[in-house]
């Protein structure tokens, strides 16, 4: 059976994204969103889209872009209005790992390939980066909500009815948020979480961190108190 899949920020934390990928394995009949944020703050920026490349190879990928990889991409075009700001959020990290060049297909890679947000034909969810205005159809979203806006600002489900599924949002305890038509899966890989993926149709979620340590559960063990603690002290 095929499966949605949906990764949260990885932040540059290439060790975290080559083990979660060894263990969920997604295959050519699988479809894969990563929910942007592949560059900043994290050690290997470079070493993570060239890995993210390589899925072309392996599954059906579908990469949006986040708010820190659009910083990135104003940046490399000379158009960024704060490039100070992005350097001091993860941007010098990212300039480390490239070593002062950026390859063209990593370029064409932000500045085309990736979307601002996703939905499947007939599973009832959509994928964004930041958020979406509870009112606006996809297609009339204002890029500040899509890019920068927090799961907490979509104080109503979206008007379609969809469940939303996003990053940005970055929570410290190392599980994803589950709030009213909408899940976060952005768990703070490049602190002291873990890098998560979400199989949207059965809900299990699968975690990486560092130094080899993966972890599974499904959402709705969140819902109970004894396992929730019980994830939450395994950090």
């Amino acid at each position: 059976m095929s499966r949605l899949l949906a990764i949260g920020d990885i932040h540059g934390c290439r060790e975290e994204l080559e083990l979660l990928l060894e263990t969920v394995d997604p295959g050519k009949t699988d479809r894969l969103v990563t929910l942007g944020d592949y560059v900043d703050r994290g050690p290997d920026s470079k070493g993570v889209v060239d890995r993210l490349l390589a899925l072309d190879d392996e599954t059906q990928w579908i990469p949006l872009l986040g708010n820190h990889d659009q910083m990135f991409l104003e940046f490399l075009e000379d158009r960024s209005p704060n490039p100070d700001g992005w350097l001091s959020v993860g941007g010098w990290e990212t300039l480390a790992s490239y070593r002062d060049r950026v390859p063209g297909r990593h370029r064409e890679f932000f500045a085309e390939r990736c979307q601002l947000w996703w939905r499947p034909e007939v599973v009832p969810v959509f994928f964004v980066h930041g958020s979406a205005h509870p009112h606006l159809p996809l297609e009339e979203q204002p890029e500040e909500w899509l890019l920068w806006r927090r799961i907490t600002d979509q104080r109503w489900p979206h008007e379609s009815g969809r469940t939303m599924i996003c990053g940005h949002t970055a929570q410290r305890s190392g599980l994803p948020l589950c709030h009213p038509g909408a899940i976060c899966v952005d768990t703070w890989a490049c602190g002291e979480g873990w890098l998560s993926c979400l199989d949207v149709l059965s809900g299990e979620v699968v975690q990486a961190r560092a130094g080899g340590r993966v972890r599974r559960f499904f959402l709705d063990d969140l819902e109970d108190a004894a396992k929730r603690a019980e994830l939450l002290e395994m950090d």
